[in-house]
């Protein structure tokens, strides 16, 4: 079968003599189809009769021969056919065989098809250029037939076997393609049933210790042959590693020491630049030679371990991170010889993503429910200490109210009373400081303290309880003076606070020691006892609120376990740090405080209230404001018993016409009173003649900052804080009383 794609041309063009030949242009011309499963050979000569003599020679060989009668011709054909031969006259006219031949080299495509010269003269030169420009053979003209077909039968099979080795690697191809898209899609739907799991078997337990039991165990060998989480603590420490390999191996529940003893070697480093850097790693070939997984089992009789190992192969670390923090590493292992490529590696870390997400859920769990645990324990505790005051206070009372009296004993039921209620004022506000400090509320008035002053009437406030335990109280101050910015009276509750704290948890008759000295460029404050100490396990837990290191019936020594959160978050405001430290059960405890020092300040002057002379009641009159009756008459009889003109109210309506008639000099008003507020008494006061020129002094359960400047805004000239001081309202009625007095006229 041939085609040609010569364009029809007359002899006067060709340059050759008009023939009459009864093979003419057309039977050349006449285009022929291809049969696609035939090989195409390609003829190019500019003579027509040669290019059907040589067509005729190949006919036999059955086969596609397409004709061409120029070089030009002849690469347009290049461009559309692939060809297992060219046979190529040298000679022609224009574009000759040598310069055809070089282009057809030049295409990427064609380069190495072969080319055979077909010409009646070539001497050695021609020969050599033709060879140079890839030319597999010359024949010269006249071909002989048989040479021509068996020479071209060679190329035709090369070529075939060549397109078949091509279909047959494309068809590899294409297996291992589909095959690769089968195993991805299967891998794919083996994933997203694994993580479908993953969701399934962590969601059935809120438990941390629980889900990381759990993932690990699942995670085998699914991820890899040894799976394990290490969780941290804020501090980075480890709290909690859980692990887990192939059976026959797992052994029934590893100890915690045994599991550190894995986590060594290249593992630790690993964890270790993990957590630091927050980036997952995949590691190669690990240490051979000696196993890199070690687990000791000692659950058999004899004393001996049994020692259980493997080579791993390969290894990857994962971040667990959740809420911007990286809370652990997962870690896997994979025995020698097992895949683990790029893609594996990502999708444990998307799986790494997500445990964390809900692991991160069961720690916010159990953080919530060791809150309200310690809520509940609080309520329990808060009750147990408001109890105990009141039943003293009510014995006394039932005392005093016993006819005759005794003096001594009288004495004794009104020193119960005053204690009691002392402790309970101490007990609403420690509530009432953790409640500011945690809002931000808190107000500290700073200037240099001497921290000499600060230890010494700490320790006059906690004398009694340590005496009333016979506990050996040593006390050290360094000689140098040494001066703090803080505020006085709150130093001296953190020091208190550290001292009564040490008198409770140490058993009567134990040692105390309080040490004050310079460290650097800090103030330090060390109290150190010999006491039940602290267990490892409660070390971070001591200064969380409502958190006492021990709650055993014979250990409740009383308080409501936020003495030591007051502590920590009042150093914080000044800047400070504190730690605690203990060698365990029964071997005592020491808090380290550190201060910023500053240069010594000038001498505190503080006035002596006993010096004070209070003046003569005299003709005062007080009108007290309340709607606790109890509350109110209590008070009016106090001030009665003083000297005082006082009167009482218990709401706002009557607090004014009452005003009115009697025109007192101070109204003691109470804040919350029902229906009309204190706030709005005081702008009715302020509006009548009678008592526009009054004291007015407020009296409420908050004192704050915001709560005074409202009390000053609606008219009120002081805020007194309940339960009301008799000394504070005493020392304000005399401050009174003596400005009063220089005003009046000689």
């Amino acid at each position: 079968m041939a085609l040609s794609l010569m364009g029809a041309k007359s002899s006067a063009s060709s340059g050759r003599p008009a023939r009459e030949d009864p093979y003419n242009d057309a039977a050349i011309l006449r285009p022929r189809p291809l049969d696609d499963d035939r090989t195409n050979i390609l003829i190019v000569d500019d003579r027509p009769d040669k290019l059907l003599a040589l067509q005729a020679v190949l006919e036999e060989l059955g086969q596609n021969i397409i004709v061409a009668q120029s070089g030009a011709e002849a690469l347009k054909c290049m461009l559309e056919y692939d060809f297992a031969v060219i046979l190529l006259d040298v000679n022609m006219p224009g574009m000759d065989g040598l310069e055809t031949a070089s282009f057809i080299r030049k295409r990427q495509k064609t380069a190495h098809t072969p080319i055979i010269f077909v010409t009646a003269y070539a001497d050695e030169m021609h020969t050599a250029r033709g060879y140079s420009l890839g030319a597999v053979d010359y024949i010269l003209a006249p071909v002989v037939p048989d040479v021509l077909r068996s020479k071209v039968r060679v190329f035709v099979q090369l070529h075939r076997m060549t397109q078949q080795m091509q279909r047959q690697a494309a068809e590899r191809v294409a297996l291992a393609r589909e095959q690769a898209a089968r195993a991805a899609a299967e891998e794919s739907i083996e994933r997203f049933s694994f993580l479908a799991r993953l969701s399934e078997v962590l969601d059935q337990s809120l438990d941390l210790k629980v889900r990381t039991k759990a993932f690990a165990r699942l995670g085998v060998p699914f991820l890899a042959d040894m799976v394990g989480l290490v969780l941290v603590d804020d501090r980075g420490r480890v709290r909690q590693t859980d692990l887990a390999w192939p059976n026959p191996w797992q052994p029934s529940e590893p100890s915690h020491a045994e599991l550190e003893s894995i986590l060594s070697s290249p593992y630790a480093q690993v964890i270790q630049r993990v957590l630091t850097d927050g980036r997952a790693e995949a590691l190669g070939l690990l240490e051979s030679g000696e196993p890199t997984l070690i687990v000791r089992k000692h659950d058999r009789p004899d004393p001996e371990s049994l020692t259980i190992g493997f080579v791993a192969g390969a290894a990857a670390a994962c971040p667990l991170r959740a809420r911007g923090r990286t809370q652990g590493v997962m870690l896997l292992a994979f025995k020698a010889g097992r895949r683990f490529d790029a893609s594996d590696f990502s999708f444990c870390n998307d799986v790494a993503g997500r445990v964390a997400v809900l692991l991160d859920n069961a720690l916010l769990y159990e953080r919530v429910r060791d809150a309200d645990g310690r809520k509940d324990e609080f309520l329990a505790m808060l009750g147990h200490e408001l109890r105990n005051p009141m039943a003293p206070i009510r014995y006394a009372v039932h005392i005093l109210r016993k006819p005759n009296v005794e003096q001594p004993k009288r004495a004794w039921g009104l020193d119960v009373i005053e204690r009691q209620v002392g402790q309970l004022s101490r007990l609403v506000d420690d509530l009432l400081d953790v409640s500011r400090i945690t809002r931000g509320k808190i107000e500290l008035k700073l200037k240099p303290v001497a921290l000499e002053k600060v230890v010494s009437t700490a320790v006059e406030t906690c004398q009694p309880l340590i005496e009333s335990l016979k506990h050996h109280l040593t006390i050290r101050v360094a000689p140098e003076p040494l001066w703090v910015h803080g505020d006085h009276a709150r130093l001296t509750q953190v020091v208190a606070n550290l001292l009564t704290n040490a008198a409770k948890y140490t058993e009567p008759g134990g040692r105390i020691a309080l040490e004050v000295d310079r460290e650097g460029t800090e103030a330090r404050i060390r109290v150190r006892d010999s006491g039940i100490g602290i267990l490892p396990e409660n070390i971070d837990k001591i200064f969380e609120l409502f958190a006492q290191v021990d709650r055993k019936v014979d250990r409740a020594q009383g308080g409501l376990g936020i003495g030591l959160t007051l502590v920590q978050r009042l150093i914080r405001l000044h800047g400070g740090s504190i730690e605690v430290f203990s060698a365990g059960s029964g071997k005592g405890a020491e808090f380290v405080v550190r201060l910023p020092s500053v240069a010594a300040g000038p001498a505190e002057q503080e006035r002596d209230s006993a010096t004070v002379a209070t003046p003569s009641a005299g003709a005062m009159s007080v009108l007290v404001v309340d709607d606790n009756v109890d509350s109110a008459q209590t008070m009016v009889a106090s001030l009665r018993l003083e000297g005082f003109t006082a009167e009482v109210a218990f709401d706002g309506e009557a607090a004014i016409r009452l005003a009115a008639a009697i025109r007192p000099d101070v109204v003691l008003l109470d804040i919350g009173l029902p229906g009309m507020s204190g706030f709005e008494v005081a702008h009715a006061l302020r509006a009548l003649s009678a008592t526009k020129d009054a004291l007015l002094v407020a009296l409420s359960g908050y004192g704050q900052a915001d709560d005074r400047q409202r009390s000053r805004e609606a008219g009120m000239d002081h805020h007194l804080t309940k339960p009301v001081d008799p000394a504070a309202l005493h020392s304000l009625f005399a401050s009174l009383r003596i400005a009063r007095d220089r005003s009046l006229p000689e």
